[in-house]
């Protein structure tokens, strides 16, 4: 049997108290996490299990979530790419000891905001969740009597089902190669450097440890089957005219 969801109330009444929502099944850590997490000023709801996080997420509504990837019922990896679909703006702090270079990679590119390695020093835990929190979503926002297709220099994208049509074929995104894209059409044809990528479309002003810009890119010119993403040297990447 699944349990309850443990909430931890921030001090105070203030609406404006941020809500951060803890998916760690390790009994010990959760709750270490959640007294932590409390004493920073943070309303902290924790969970323990996939289904509860999804549950849990639809109901609080959080401004961030700190994500195990090893839960009893399921694969963090599989909580991050539900969450992409129905809470595309999510920012998750994906917190773990699966600490290869894949795996990071990997949750970067699925959508996550941020990865710490356990164990983990408390004072860097509490810095990036500031930090994270204080920057604003990196998802694109869409206006909502825009046109559904974006179509430039052969490229041609159903923005609301996230996908690309290619020699009439449809073609799904993930959400972090849809948000690359989209901001590579947005800059277009402007070049657009791994930094800055980095900061616009996976929300972080520091090196992430992994080649996470150049993986997104390859696995879009998979899909795209063409050229229409250009590498510009020691620069970073465009889309080509």
């Amino acid at each position: 049997m699944a349990k309850t969801p443990h909430v931890h109330e921030a001090a105070g009444t203030d609406t404006d108290v941020n809500r951060i929502v803890v998916v760690e099944d390790e009994p010990l850590l959760a709750r270490l996490l959640g007294r932590m997490l409390e004493g920073a000023g943070y309303a902290v709801t924790v969970v323990g299990t996939a289904a509860d996080a999804l549950t849990t997420i639809r109901t609080v509504d959080p401004d961030l979530i700190v994500l195990d990837l090893v839960l009893p019922d399921g694969r963090g990896e599989d909580v991050l790419a539900d969450l992409m679909v129905f809470r595309p703006a999510s920012r998750v702090l994906v917190l773990s000891s699966m600490t290869q270079v894949a795996t990071r990679v990997g949750v970067l590119n699925g959508g996550a905001v941020d990865f710490l390695a356990k164990p983990f020093a408390n004072a860097e835990l509490l810095a990036r969740i500031g930090t994270r929190i204080r920057t604003p979503s990196s998802s694109p926002a869409f206006n909502a009597t825009a046109a559904r297709y974006l179509r430039s220099t052969g490229v041609e994208v159903d923005v609301q089902q996230r996908e690309i049509v290619v020699d009439g074929h449809r073609i799904s995104l993930t959400h972090r190669e849809f948000m690359l894209l989209f901001y590579l059409l947005q800059r277009a044809p402007e070049p657009c450097s791994r930094a800055e990528l980095l900061e616009r479309v996976w929300g972080t002003r520091f090196d992430t440890g992994t080649n996470v810009v150049d993986v997104c890119v390859r696995r879009l010119r998979w899909k795209l089957s063409n050229d229409t993403i250009e590498t510009v040297r020691n620069v970073g990447y465009r889309i080509s005219a």
